[in-house]
Parts: structure tokens; sequence; C-alpha cells
């Protein structure tokens, strides 16, 4: 019934995407959910190299026979690092996929076009999925104000960014922020979308390498327990609601803060190893979308596709519970 431009093009059978996550997207995640029927994408620079991203590709490929790719988020780092590196373990490992996200990935274009990779690139205004389609990359994953991460600065929700991409756009607009369930795929559809993409419902699943405390608090957070943090520093980004986010959020309002203030409370080490490794909720600061408000359980990835696509089948023909029709 959902089979689209979308799923023809990247070869999977449900528009439904698990985009890139720092320290989640692992084999253990993204091979579960290319198992669903979805398209996962493993994160390059969770590995700590090229070669351990060359490996983790084919561990992933162990698991599963179906298409994944493979993100690479282009930021300005105080370390340098090697992306032509991580871009050809990609092409070495013999992905297909790519989806890039932060800086503009133009220079890594050419060699990705060369090896028959397609790119998807993720944006959070109408005029940079413009410059995406420009540069030419497959498909453009918009993220709504919604979303966990950097939502950008025009604080524009999916309602009007997705049907607003998608009417200038000639490439598949991947519909993202906010999106956990089957109403969510239709909705967005609806609004002009090839599919949908989400982090936060996959963070609940028994297959993400995170600690069972972090699900079990997305499952008992509301849309409301996330904050907006860095807006001060021109660099927004949504993180769940905790004692470390909320102190962040203090500082950063201080007359005369800098980064520097926060840096250590903010520190993606400190989440990875204290809130996802040992299971601190407030001990560093973690990401979620207002998604959260959504979830209600923790479940495999081949339920939760398997409950989107029941769900919004049955949104689709009309065959609604009745407190749902009305």
């Amino acid at each position: 019934m959902f089979d689209n431009v979308f799923t023809r093009t990247f070869g999977i059978e449900h528009p439904i995407v698990c985009g890139g996550m720092t320290a989640v997207g692992t084999s253990d995640l993204i091979g579960a959910v290319a198992n669903a029927g979805a398209l996962g994408f493993l994160t390059a620079l969770t590995q700590p190299s090229p070669d351990a991203l060359v490996k983790e590709i084919a561990r992933c490929r162990d698991l599963t026979d179906k298409p994944f790719g493979v993100n690479l988020t282009i930021l300005p780092t105080i370390n340098p690092v090697p992306y032509d590196e991580y871009r050809d373990a990609i092409i070495a490992g013999g992905v297909t996929i790519v989806e890039t996200a932060g800086g503009n990935p133009q220079p890594h274009l050419p060699a990705f076009r060369a090896a028959g990779v397609k790119v998807v690139h993720k944006a959070v205004s109408v005029r940079h999925a413009l410059k995406a389609e420009q540069i030419g990359v497959d498909a453009v994953s918009i993220d709504g104000f919604e979303c966990a991460g950097h939502p950008g600065a025009d604080d524009v929700p999916g309602l009007v960014l997705i049907p607003a991409a998608a009417q200038v756009l000639t490439i598949p607009v991947i519909a993202s922020g906010g999106i956990a369930t089957g109403a969510g795929l239709v909705a967005a559809l609806a609004l002009g979308a090839s599919a949908v993409n989400m982090g936060t419902r996959f963070m609940a699943t028994t297959e993400a390498p995170i600690h069972d405390n972090v699900k079990k608090q997305i499952v008992r957070n509301t849309e409301r327990d996330t904050v907006l943090v860095f807006r001060e520093f021109d660099n927004t980004a949504r993180v769940a609601r905790n004692a470390i986010s909320e102190e962040i959020v203090e500082i950063s309002r201080r007359t005369g803060a800098t980064f520097a203030d926060i840096a250590d409370l903010a520190s993606g080490k400190r989440g990875r190893q204290q809130v996802y490794g040992n299971g601190d909720i407030d001990g560093g600061m973690w990401w979620a979308s207002q998604a959260q408000g959504l979830i209600n359980d923790v479940s495999s990835c081949a339920d939760v596709v398997r409950s989107i696509i029941d769900d919004a089948r049955r949104i689709v023909t009309g065959t609604l519970p009745e407190q749902i029709r009305g």
C-alpha cells in the first residue's frame, strides 16, 4: 500500500527511516531496522576510525541481507576528522546509501556518485533543502522544529515545513521530527513527503544499544520533556529534559555566559558513558524529540515498524476504532 518513489529508489519495503544517531546507530539497531523492512543508517563517526567503520559495516551485513546506509555528519571540530577517509571506508564497505548532515556534502558527492552511492541530505529549512537538490543529492530529510538534535533557528514545525519543502522539491522528501506513529506516517505522506524519519521511537526499542533506563524514561516522558539548549550560542539543539540540560539552560542565560561555561556539562562523552552506558538519566545531556509524548512502550524494531504500518493502513482504509472515527 505504501510503495512509492522512495521505497523503489532505495529498495526498501516500508517508507520508514531510522536516521543517523551518534552512539546509537550501530549494527545491533540498524540490522534490526533493515530486517523490519525500513531503512537504517549506521553512524560513521560513532566508530573511532575509518577501519573500525569498515568492520561495523561488515558486522551489519552479517545481521541483515537488506539495504542499510551510513550517516556521515560533517561538522567543525576541535580535533580534525578524516572525513575523506570515512567516505572512502563507506565506499570500500560496499554501502550504496549515505545520509549526510551538518555541512555541505558537495566535496564528497563526486566520489559517491562514481561508486553508485545514493545520497540523502538532512536539512532544517526549505532553502537548505533546495541547495541540496541543486548540488545533486537523491533525497532530502527535512527536520521540523519538533526533532531531536539541531532544528536550526527558524523554529518552523513539520506541519508547515514538510509541505513547504515538498511543493518546491522534485526529489523525494523524508519528513523528520516528532513522528512515532502510523498517524504520523499518514500525515507526512498527505503533506507531500515520501517517507518518515524516526530517531527517538527507535531509541525505545529492545535492539537500541543504550541502557534500559533511558528507554523506560522515554516512555515515561511527555511531549513537554525536552528543552532547547545552545540557543544563546547560535547552535540550538533539542535534548531530553533532565537535571543537566536544565542546568545548561540556566547557565547559558546568565549575562556574559560562553560555551566554555557549559562545555563539561554538554560533553558528548559524558552523555554516552553516564546516560547511555550506565543508565544515569541525570548523568549527562542526551537527545530526544517531542515524539516522546507518543511513545508508550519499548518494543522490538520489527514490532514498531509493523505497528506503524498496520495503523497507517487502517487509517487510510477507514477501518478505525469508533473513538477515533468520532
